[in-house]
């Protein structure tokens, strides 16, 4: 009796709660056609719900990015195997856990990833294994590793300028307005300068640097007047002159000599092993024939620079000789000398290993066009490289030597020591196909130009705050305050000479500078000194006469 009354009890209540069920849905329905305060205060609760999910799920990929960031700068300070073969195994061993891992479940998906993603590091070919990933990796973890990629590509480029230049140069680069003062949040477009980080007095060297790249004149080369590397003066009884060198080049020292074969001339002019020995890249040995191959290319080159008196195609050269020699150096480790560790730029606490590329991509560059002398120097610079190591010619193809040639046209430096030189030939042909080069006292009397990672970012002014100059009688470059610099000051240069020359008119001083700059720079200059002149005022430029430098 007792079960039937609480079998009957259950139904009553189960009979209950359906039906009030029904009716609250019933009700339910009925405000939410007939009510509109209803309906909205629904449609509320609605995005109130929404909201707190995508925030949970927002805040979920927040943690997970902010995971990947904390894995990715505990990778980047594990060391990389310094060998070739414990590369290999590096590769291998962390490869095998990753394949490991992607099959024990989502749980093991981040680990499995940091695993792909340190043998990526080691791998020679990035873009290779990237795209071998993308057909054998598992996606959601494939997803991770290429997070993982991007977030350390981006942060070397968004981190560059907080770590170059150094602290001890005494300048930063920034990036402000065309028209504007510095400054964060205003929209236009934006132009790099350098500026000082502090107080500079008249006369104060600001800092000295070595180029990564230098080229005497091709008038001077092969004269054993000046070192082939680093400029000095020759005396007669200290020239060293390598046998098989196409270029005749001289040196002052055996020091110059290493450099010089190490960074670029041997790929380019010399006999010497392509690589050090102990390099493997994979290349096939080199029959007799091959090598004279490769002697007739470098010796088709070097005619062509000697007729054609140009240096910008061989700064364009050993530039990427130096990256082959960069990329060769962490292959195959090598103790550098002190003069080599002398030349290097000190990097900051903590700085990503910013390559010489790294610094060059960053600066401005002059459209040159592809026309028949252009394609003739990149054809003849690929066959040299090509017939040095198998694939060098990729690094020149027609687009990058455009780009690259376009850089060095813009940026290069001359060297001139003591006022500079009266000696320099006339160029050859059209104006418009002439050679220029940044330096106060005129491109007609520099002996070489060089192309120096800092000094590039210096803008033009006819009325300028700094000069580079040459104290030590070599291509160390030494940037010299003009007049008294406030820190946080554009530092700007003279590209050309800006003075009357003998009686020449102040007006026509003008009308020469910037039609240099013109064709040389491509800008119109509208410096303080020139837009002066535009207002009735002067316009005369106020640079220091060239002040006499003594070799040391």
């Amino acid at each position: 009796m007792v079960s039937k009354v609480i079998q009957y009890t259950t139904i009553v209540f189960i009979s209950t709660v359906a039906i009030s069920s029904i009716a609250y849905a019933a009700w339910w329905d009925s405000k939410r056609r007939n009510d509109p305060a209803f309906r909205k205060k629904i449609r509320k609760e609605h995005k109130r719900i929404h909201k707190h999910a995508k925030a949970a799920e927002e805040r979920a990929k927040q943690q997970q990015t902010e995971d990947l960031k904390e894995a990715l700068e505990m990778i980047k300070v594990e060391p990389v195997p310094p060998t070739a073969e414990e590369r290999e195994q590096y590769f291998m061993q962390h490869v095998g856990v990753g394949e490991q891992l992607s099959v024990q479940g989502p749980a093991f998906y981040v680990p499995a990833a940091l695993s792909f993603y340190r043998a990526l590091r080691v791998y020679p070919s990035p873009v290779e294994l990237i795209m071998i990933y993308q057909k054998t990796v598992p996606e959601p973890i494939f997803k991770i590793v290429m997070d993982l990629t991007s977030m350390d590509t981006r942060e070397r480029a968004e981190g560059y300028y907080h770590y170059f230049p150094p602290p001890y140069m005494n300048v930063e680069v920034k990036q402000i307005l065309q028209l504007g003062e510095p400054g964060e949040s205003e929209k236009g477009p934006r132009r790099i300068v350098l500026v000082a980080t502090k107080d500079l007095q008249p006369g104060e060297e600001i800092y000295k640097e070595h180029p990564v790249v230098a080229q005497l004149d091709m008038d001077l080369e092969g004269t054993s007047r000046y070192c082939s590397h680093c400029f000095k003066e020759i005396l007669p009884f200290q020239s060293l002159s390598p046998v098989h060198d196409l270029l005749l080049s001289t040196y002052c020292s055996g020091e110059c000599e290493m450099l010089a074969s190490t960074q670029s001339q041997n790929l380019l002019f010399g006999r010497g092993p392509r690589v050090p020995d102990g390099v493997a890249l994979d290349q096939k040995e080199r029959s007799e024939e091959a090598e004279i191959e490769r002697r007739a290319y470098q010796q088709a080159f070097a005619d062509f620079l000697k007729a054609s008196n140009w240096t910008q195609v061989l700064l364009v050269a050993r530039f990427c000789a130096r990256q082959v020699a960069e990329e060769v150096k962490k292959l195959e480790p090598q103790p550098l000398s002190l003069l080599e560790r002398s030349r290097l730029p000190e990097p900051a606490a903590g700085s990503p290993n910013y390559t010489f590329f790294d610094h060059v991509e960053r600066l401005k560059y002059l459209d040159i066009k592809p026309i028949e002398m252009v394609m003739l120097e990149n054809h003849l610079l690929k066959d040299v490289l090509s017939k040095a190591v198998d694939g060098l010619e990729e690094l020149v193809s027609l687009d990058k030597y455009l780009m690259m040639k376009g850089k060095m046209a813009y940026n290069a430096i001359g060297v001139a020591f003591a006022g500079g030189r009266d000696d320099k030939p006339e160029p050859k042909g059209h104006i418009e196909t002439w050679e220029w080069s940044r330096t106060p006292y005129g491109t007609n009397r520099q002996i070489g130009s060089a192309l120096y990672r800092v000094s590039s970012n210096l803008t033009h002014s006819c009325s300028p705050s700094v000069r580079p100059t040459f104290p030590t009688g070599t291509n160390e470059l030494h940037l010299v305050a003009n007049r008294a610099i406030s820190k946080g000051e554009e530092l700007t240069m003279a590209y050309t000479y800006t003075h009357a020359d003998g009686d020449e008119s102040e007006e026509d001083a003008r009308r020469r500078r910037r039609t240099r700059l013109a064709r040389g720079w491509r800008f119109a200059c509208e410096c303080e000194t020139c837009a002066g002149k535009k207002e009735g005022l002067p316009g005369v430029a106020t640079l220091p006469q060239p002040i006499l430098e003594h070799a040391i």
